[in-house]
């Protein structure tokens, strides 16, 4: 006769195997994402959105997964619950046997917003879906298996396996394993919390159920508001996210702070209720309110720090009010709980939709971080200052949405020609100055992309990074005359153009069609340039991929002063076909004025890797004809070329930094870091391959 499993030794022992099992897979759910989201990212030109992109999936990957759990739990026997999860389980090692390497293959031609779901669906879905379900399914197994309270608190355990996953790829994986070794890895995780699972599902199919009370009506009455409530935590990290990446500082891996935020609240809301104090974020909220509002709406940021300083406190106290009024009402009993996780999830979900699908398509500006502050406030009215009357709430959100709406307008200035947003971000085209000083500005974010003068007699002039001075500006203006083949990665709003000689042909590639379109319809460099101009739309690499050898008498790659950099710009393989692509007597430029990385030692790396002549070129700013400081390296396979254009030059194999020698001592210190990942004579020990990248070692 089967009994319950009661005794304190066997709900220690229930307990240990259930925690480990979640643990485990939200540890496994947290790692994977960074994985395949960098996998991902060379297929997609090294896009943020990407990173949305995957997101969204994984949000919603995980609303399946707490479906799957609710449907389980409340509507199959537990024999017949423990039987679907383990043939599911061995369906999964069976899916990933016949797929080792979990391959993604090219991106099929559509919208990358639903090409890469698609991807990550028949890459990892099931496994996913399952690591998903086990928290909340497991929760509500191990509560059916006892008379001690609704275990809760392994809900926190979940998130804080979570955070730990989140925090350490980028720190000790992704720096110490390459990529097929970490998926390798992962899949044997993967294999172990199976058969943990497996095990789970055993032991629940052989314990009677525990007779519970009925779940209190009252509790139930409040799933709208539990939904609410998460879709507007979700908004908020995901849109503070943006901001901090896109609006202040394209940094690697900010993202990670407003996430961790994110995961660190769920964490205090369920360990313990002292953690949320409702009288005290009744004063907390105006402030964080008043802060964000304040930034928003300034003409200048604050700097880096004290920008992400204010954004993440006013994160914290959001996302602490948003989770901590959920878990306040959290029911008691597992068929509660399972449905309760449900409507988190839904929430989480539809956050993630509107920041990663229904705001990039509908907002011409990044206005979903003033519709999230404006949903919080909303929502603590009602929920936190008893405010409720339905049509006062209504009118103080619509009051409050147009503030923000109309203080995000104001800073982005009264020139502006155009506003732009898709997948790949959001650019603004506007006008300054007067006269002969009239110019006209593309930016990305706060990125400047290009600068045009608007007088007839000075529209042709090389600006921003492209001066005559610059690393491209020398490159093309002395290069060897005659009729020139010239590719060009990254268009920016074709200021190179103004290079191009009568018999030219200038072949710029770019992933950006909004780019295109602002490049050919608002600015002038295109049209009016002497040689012929060539525009095609898609990632340089692949494009160039496909052109025949000896191509180009010159290549330039543009596509790094945003700050998010496509990494795969930058590897062995992808230097490889530069050169394959360059004639004999032919060079390239590289630009690499960045903010926060140091990318020069790591095309320096690539280019002694193929035995190639490096050069340095640092140009100042001259504000007068709207030239802007800029850092270029130029590479050939001829020394007597380089030397005409001057700059600090690297022969292959050196073993310093041509131009830089404060890095030399961190690159001795990469190098005894990562032995595994530097090829013997690098410069730098920065080399990258499609297999292994590392932004923290070039980081400034």
């Amino acid at each position: 006769m089967q009994t319950a499993v009661t005794p304190a030794t066997s709900f220690r022992s229930l307990r240990i195997l259930y925690s480990f099992t979640i643990a485990g897979s939200s540890l496994l759910l947290f790692l994977i994402q960074p994985i395949m989201a960098k996998a991902l990212l060379p297929r997609f030109g090294g896009s943020a959105g990407v990173w949305v992109a995957c997101m969204l999936f994984f949000q919603v990957m995980l609303l399946a997964g707490y479906l799957y759990s609710w449907v389980v739990s409340n509507h199959l026997s537990r024999k017949t619950q423990s039987a679907v999860h383990v043939a599911l389980m061995v369906l999964s090692l069976a899916g990933m046997a016949l797929s080792p390497t979990l391959a993604m293959g090219q991106p099929a031609n559509g919208n990358p917003e639903w090409t890469i779901p698609g991807i990550l669906l028949a890459s990892i879905g099931l496994p996913y879906f399952l690591l998903a379900g086990t928290s909340p399914l497991l929760q509500a197994w191990l509560a059916n298996s006892t008379r001690f309270a609704f275990p809760y608190r392994l809900f926190a355990l979940s998130n804080a396996a979570s955070l730990a996953a989140l925090l350490a790829y980028p720190v000790m994986i992704e720096p110490a394993l390459r990529e097929s070794e970490q998926l390798r890895l992962w899949r044997i995780g993967y294999c172990v919390l199976a058969v943990a699972g497996i095990g789970a599902a055993i032991v629940h199919a052989s314990a009677d159920a525990v007779n519970r009370s009925a779940e209190p009506a009252s509790s139930m009455r409040r799933p709208l508001r539990w939904i609410a409530l998460g879709a507007c935590g979700s908004t908020l990290w995901m849109a503070v996210a943006n901001h901090l990446s896109r609006e202040v500082a394209p940094v690697p891996f900010l993202w990670v702070l407003p996430l961790s935020i994110y995961l660190l609240s769920f964490i205090l809301c369920f360990d313990s209720a002292g953690w949320y104090r409702p009288a005290l974020f009744r004063w907390l909220l105006p402030v964080a309110w008043i802060g964000a509002g304040y930034q928003i709406a300034g003409r200048e940021t604050s700097g880096l720090i004290a920008e992400v300083a204010i954004f993440s406190v006013a994160l914290f106290v959001w996302c602490m009010f948003c989770h901590g009024e959920i878990a306040r009402s959290k029911p008691g009993v597992a068929e509660g709980a399972t449905f309760f996780y449900l409507t988190i999830a839904f929430g989480g979900a539809l956050g993630g939709i509107f920041v990663g699908l229904i705001a990039p398509n509908l907002l011409s500006t990044y206005l979903e971080l003033p519709i999230g502050i404006a949903a919080s406030v909303l929502l603590a009215l009602r929920v936190l200052y008893g405010m409720t009357s339905i049509m006062r709430l209504a009118r103080l959100a619509v009051l409050a949405l147009l503030a923000f709406v109309v203080a995000t307008r104001f800073e982005a200035g009264f020139g502006d020609v155009v506003h732009l947003r898709n997948f790949y971000g959001a650019l603004q085209v506007s006008d300054a100055e007067a006269g002969a000083q009239a110019i006209r500005t593309l930016y990305n974010g706060r990125t400047l992309h290009g600068v045009e003068f608007l007088s007839p007699d000075r529209i042709m002039l090389p600006t921003a990074y492209y001066g005559p001075d610059s690393g491209a500006g020398r490159l093309l203006g002395q290069h060897e005359a005659g009729p020139r083949r010239v590719g060009l990665v990254g268009l920016g709003i074709g200021t190179l153009a103004a290079y191009g000689r009568v018999g030219d042909t200038f072949r710029f590639y770019e992933i950006n069609p909004a780019v295109i379109d602002v490049a050919t319809r608002y600015f002038h460099f295109l049209g009016a340039s002497a040689a012929k101009v060539d525009v095609r739309p898609g990632d340089g690499r692949l494009e160039l991929e496909r052109e025949p050898a000896n191509s180009f008498d010159v290549l330039v790659l543009d596509a790094f002063a945003d700050d998010t950099i496509p990494v795969h710009l930058l590897t062995r393989e992808a230097f490889q076909t530069y050169f394959r692509l360059l004639r004999a007597d032919g060079a390239m430029a590289v630009h690499v004025t960045n903010r926060y990385l140091e990318l020069a030692p790591v095309v320096e790396a690539a280019t002694a890797n193929a035995g190639k002549f490096t050069s340095e070129i640092h140009n100042a700013a001259e504000p007068a004809r709207q030239i802007l400081a800029a850092d270029w390296v130029l590479v050939s396979a001829r020394r007597d070329l380089l030397t005409r254009f001057g700059g600090a030059q690297a022969e292959p194999d050196s073993t310093r930094l041509s131009g830089n020698s404060a890095m030399t001592g961190r690159a001795a210190r990469l190098k005894q870091m990562f032995p595994d990942s530097m090829s013997p004579g690098v410069a730098a020990g920065a080399l990258w391959t499609d297999d292994y990248s590392n932004l923290f070692q070039v980081l400034k």
